[in-house]
């Protein structure tokens, strides 16, 4: 094993023996560990009789850390990173530590394994090549729904992560501005509970709605195909007849609502509410 390096290792998402010979090889003949979670890397250690030291690198201590990781690259040590599960610095940890590293001219090498965005759209069956990540969408809804009316308009796949707690109202605001697409939600990968749910929109959403959804999730939605207008009114519709379900029984704020999550001009959304007899 070469000196002074920064091995970067991808670790399992779920299943333990997602795990490649050199990753073990590699963080059993390191120096040093540095990772996420110091109680999540020691499952897996122990697992395959690890013996490396384990210092914690985490978003909270990773500039402080960087600079101890760096003096010891520099004195010869050699050190593995990983994080929490899947590939350090993909919606984790990681980035910042890398770049100091490579900035102090020190070597990284990155070890390839897990992810679980590759691992979702592998058995997904959506798109055909391109696909945009959007790590974590914002978890406040009115920037969820700002961010997700940027793509509207995005033709290739769209691929997230997202907390369990959130999926339901994530899921209906994809509805309400992109359209009734395709969608599948991967939950636990690779674990014992691993689950695919597909479908459109409209029927994963009733899917989730109704249960109480569990450990992490990667949403996968087909990207737009391109009828503009055609699309947007049929969404129009069916927010409008949404909001009046939950109890909106004036026109104008229907309205107001409607233009203001959708991005569409008042005066259509003004019209289409006029032609499906809304109050």
């Amino acid at each position: 094993m070469e000196k002074g390096v920064l091995y970067v290792v991808a670790t399992p998402i779920g299943n333990l023996e997602d795990i490649t010979y050199r990753a073990v090889r590699i963080l059993r003949e390191a120096d040093l560990i540095a990772a996420e979670d110091t109680r999540r890397t020691r499952i897996l250690t122990e697992a395959y009789g690890i013996k490396t030291p384990i210092t914690s690198l985490h978003e909270h201590n990773e500039a402080k850390k960087a600079s101890f990781l760096i003096e010891k690259l520099r004195r010869g040590s050699t050190i593995a990173y990983c994080c929490d599960a899947g590939t350090p610095g993909v919606s984790d940890p990681g980035t910042m530590t890398v770049r100091r590293v490579v900035e102090a001219g020190l070597r990284v090498v990155p070890l390839p394994g897990p992810s679980a965005l590759i691992t979702a759209l592998s058995a997904s069956g959506v798109g055909e090549g391109a696909f945009v990540f959007l790590a974590f969408l914002p978890s406040h809804p009115s920037r969820r729904r700002e961010a997700l009316r940027t793509l509207r308009d995005e033709r290739r796949t769209l691929i997230f992560y997202e907390s369990p707690r959130r999926l339901a109202a994530c899921l209906h605001d994809c509805l309400s501005i992109l359209g009734n697409r395709h969608v599948v939600v991967a939950r636990e990968l690779t674990k014992i509970h691993e689950e695919f749910m597909r479908g459109s929109l409209e029927e994963v959403c009733a899917l989730v709605g109704g249960r109480t959804i569990k450990g992490e999730v990667t949403v996968i939605v087909a990207g737009g195909e391109g009828k503009g207008r055609e699309i947007r009114e049929e969404d129009i519709r069916r927010r409008l007849r949404e909001l009046a379900a939950e109890g909106v029984v004036s026109r104008r704020e229907l309205v107001r609502q409607v233009a203001r999550e959708t991005g569409i001009p008042r005066s259509l959304v003004y019209r289409l509410a006029l032609e499906g007899d809304f109050p």
